[in-house]
């Protein structure tokens, strides 16, 4: 059977994903990649206005603390990344389907250092639009002790220090950056 482009025939009741093209296939994955990020967003505000920030950001971190370990440990199992350095790390950022919704550049500098420089965060936009000064929070504290977490699933000598975090002084400035070190 030849691989389909879209699904706009007739229904077909036996169709998987195997039956579509891989550009369609990638196409949906980084569709889904975004569903995460909307409903991540969507679920942070609902909690905001019902129970106000400060509950929201206590429940956003209950979900991201169990989000990113089984995050890592789902991609590290389907791309078989089996090391624990920093290139582990660095290679779980690139398949994770969360990073999918970044425009970023991964820099390995050896096998135990490492730089992430994300140049556009849906997030980080989203968050200087709204004005409120919420990215300082988000960015500055939650993402900083996620990412450290995500770090350490997979060794936790693993150091996490940010260079560059929001807030921006200038919309042409990176989003953040981050650099990954395995120590001792």
């Amino acid at each position: 059977m030849k691989e389909l482009n879209d699904y706009s025939g007739e229904f077909n009741p036996d169709l998987t994903y195997a039956d579509f093209s891989k550009g369609l296939l990638l196409e949906a994955l980084k569709t889904y990649a975004a569903y995460i990020r909307k409903l991540d967003g969507t679920w942070y505000l609902a909690a905001k206005e019902k129970a106000g920030d400060d509950m929201a950001f206590v429940c956003d971190r209950m979900v991201w603390d169990r989000m990113e370990v089984h995050d890592v440990e789902v991609t590290r199992k389907l791309f078989r990344i089996e090391n624990t350095d920093v290139a582990a790390l660095i290679k779980a950022l690139q398949m994770s389907p969360w990073t999918w919704n970044l425009e970023h550049r991964l820099e390995l500098k050896n096998a135990n250092h490492g730089i992430w420089t994300v140049t556009r965060c849906p997030t980080l936009l989203a968050l200087e639009n709204e004005g409120e000064g919420r990215e300082r929070r988000i960015c500055g504290q939650i993402e900083t002790e996620l990412i450290a977490l995500r770090a350490h699933t997979i060794n936790p000598r693993i150091r996490v220090t940010p260079l560059k975090l929001p807030p921006r002084t200038s919309r042409d400035e990176v989003h953040c950056q981050w650099e990954f070190k395995l120590e001792g």
